[in-house]
């Protein structure tokens, strides 16, 4: 099994040191830096590289919105997970939308925050039910989907279909299986789709694939 390198990204010393002392008593998952501001993360995530980064949102210097948006652009294979104790709507969008793979509240058990870690080295998108209901609340309030395009004209057949199934929070194995791919194969569609989007995330495609009105709620789990 691969060892997941996660960088942490957070303020509080004692947050942080009670994260690292989790993540260290877990098989296959390697702390490899701590970071105590945003810049400090945007500099070690360049130089480092790790799958995955854990970052909080209020930070010195640089916070973890501009901190994410930094790194997603440089670095798009990195997986950020935000981990913070605010799910205001505007922190929530503005991490999604600069290309955080998920999005947990503090709140959740060490155990939760493991598996997020190792849904998002995969691929797939994590989100507090708090937040998923923001965003799925938002996309049904009237007016939200006025003048969205109803065409999917960037994406091949093939691949429409396979974000759909990403949509749904099936894994890259279900995606491979239902379409009898290999997984090998599934991630090189999702790598095209990213490019072909522009963003860096299952989550932030799915994003934009609500927005332009490819997907709809009822394709939602």
């Amino acid at each position: 099994m691969s060892t997941i390198s996660v960088l942490l990204a957070e303020d509080h010393v004692i947050t942080r040191e009670g994260i690292r002392r989790l993540l260290e008593a877990e098989k296959g998952i390697m702390v490899v830096w701590e970071a105590g501001d945003g810049e400090e993360a945007v500099q070690k995530a360049g130089e480092l590289k790790p799958d995955v980064i854990i970052m909080d949102i209020a930070m010195p210097k640089l916070n973890g919105i501009e901190a994410t948006r930094q790194i997603k652009l440089n670095n798009p294979r990195i997986a950020v997970l935000i981990l913070s104790a605010y799910d205001d709507d505007e922190y929530v969008f503005a991490l999604l939308k600069a290309g955080a793979a998920g999005y947990l509240l503090k709140s959740v058990s060490g155990d939760e925050l493991t598996r997020a870690i190792r849904a998002v080295y995969k691929g797939e998108p994590v989100l507090d039910p708090v937040v998923a209901r923001k965003v799925v609340n938002y996309f049904r309030i009237p007016g939200k989907a006025k003048g969205m395009e109803r065409s999917s004209e960037h994406l091949s057949e093939r691949e429409t279909g396979i974000i759909k199934l990403a949509a749904r929070g099936m894994t890259n194995k279900d995606i491979a299986d239902k379409l009898h791919l290999s997984n090998r194969t599934v991630e090189g569609h999702l790598r095209t789709i990213f490019n072909k989007l522009g963003v860096g995330s299952r989550t932030e495609a799915v994003l934009y694939g609500l927005r332009k009105g490819w997907l709809t709620l009822e394709e939602l789990p």
